[in-house]
């Protein structure tokens, strides 16, 4: 925190009498914060929002935030901040994402919580950034009844339907890493790869030590009966961005967060909120945490889709099946098979779902049904 306060001219006569420390003090006056954050005064008591709201407000800011290093310690610490707070860093990388774009700039909606809570972020300070919605054919009806209560959106749709991209690349099992790997296994020549990709080894053409890209429990799956591939999301919703990109020159806000996954972690300690260079996008709520979108739906009395009033979690593709190997008790086919029935059986029957789920030992079964067939033995 010392980093976040120095390097200010106005933060210098607060450096006098602040002292920012990661233990308890008990020979000052203290406020505690979470993670055992405490910030100590010798002559009186300031609450740290206001505190670094101001400097992080004030016009004299310097860069050296922008471009501080992004360690896993200090996602951790970001992460354990109050909510007022997280919102004050999360305007000024929105601030700094639309200043450095010369406001051509769009916010990535999807319709879910995370990026409905961005978008009203961004809108608070710049109301007429527009939108962009993916209409993939594959979203919740709730969702896009949800996304069209919203004006200022611009609707894209994939150039291929989903049911072209199953018979052309394959089904998206597992994970995407996963699906990744067994569609390499299944379509390079070399003996080598394919031996890597299964049990991982030394890479002869870089001589590095390569990690095994299929989990052994599921090398059965290199001979499935149907083909497996991670490109759907690629097809269906990147290349329409890629495209806005080329027609608009607009660079996109984005609602991930690196508790999401470990790759997302890793992106943050890599490139921090506002990534410049390469995929250039701001993603100022990655230190966000789940609990921290619900606070703010509830604290602003935010609209949000009524699918998560009907037990979904996740509000992506209806058909994806990326994790759902980790979910206990009435997974999501199940319940889609109870909620939205039609779709449930047109992904099962028309689609192909049923055997390539059977085949990886999902039961989709609508739980209505085995208990039913369970009371009557």
């Amino acid at each position: 925190m010392r980093h976040i306060v120095s390097g200010y001219p106005e933060a210098q006569n607060l450096n006098s009498v602040w002292s920012v420390k990661m233990h308890i003090s008990l020979s000052m006056r203290k406020k505690i914060y979470p993670n055992n954050l405490v910030i100590t005064c010798r002559t009186c008591e300031v609450d740290l929002i206001t505190l670094l709201a101001t400097l992080f407000e004030s016009k004299n800011m310097t860069a050296d935030y922008t471009t501080a290093d992004y360690t896993l310690a200090k996602l951790k610490m970001r992460q354990a901040l109050p909510l007022d707070l997280k919102i004050k860093f999360s305007q000024s990388r929105i601030r700094e994402w639309y200043n450095a774009n010369g406001g051509e700039v769009y916010v990535s909606f999807s319709g879910g919580k995370d990026s409905t809570v961005l978008l009203d972020l961004v809108r608070s300070i710049y109301p007429h950034v527009p939108a962009v919605f993916v209409d993939t054919g594959l979203e919740y009806p709730e969702i896009r009844n949800f996304v069209k209560t919203f004006e200022n959106v611009i609707w894209l749709k994939p150039k291929m339907p989903f049911n072209k991209v199953l018979e052309k690349y394959g089904y998206p099992v597992l994970s995407k890493k996963i699906a990744m790997g067994i569609s390499r296994y299944r379509n390079t020549k070399s003996e080598v790869q394919k031996e890597l990709r299964l049990n991982g080894g030394i890479n002869p053409s870089s001589n590095k030590k390569q990690h095994r890209s299929i989990p052994l429990k599921y090398h059965y799956l290199v001979d499935a009966p149907f083909k497996i591939s991670e490109q759907c999301c690629d097809v269906m919703k990147k290349r329409p961005f890629k495209q806005y990109f080329k027609d608009s020159g607009k660079l996109p806000y984005i609602g991930v967060m690196a508790g999401d996954s470990k790759n997302r972690q890793q992106s943050y300690v890599q490139r921090g909120c506002n990534a410049f260079e390469g995929n250039a996008q701001s993603r100022p709520m990655m230190f966000w945490q789940e609990d921290d979108i619900w606070e703010y739906i509830k604290t602003k009395d935010l609209p949000y889709s009524k699918i998560y009033d009907m037990g979904e979690k996740r509000t992506g593709c209806m058909f994806c099946m990326f994790g759902c190997q980790f979910e206990k008790g009435e997974n999501r086919f199940q319940r889609m098979a109870r909620t939205h029935p039609a779709q449930y059986k047109y992904c099962m029957d028309k689609l192909g779902l049923r055997k390539v789920l059977k085949h990886l030992k999902i039961n989709v079964d609508p739980v209505e049904l085995q208990t039913t067939l369970f009371s009557g033995c």
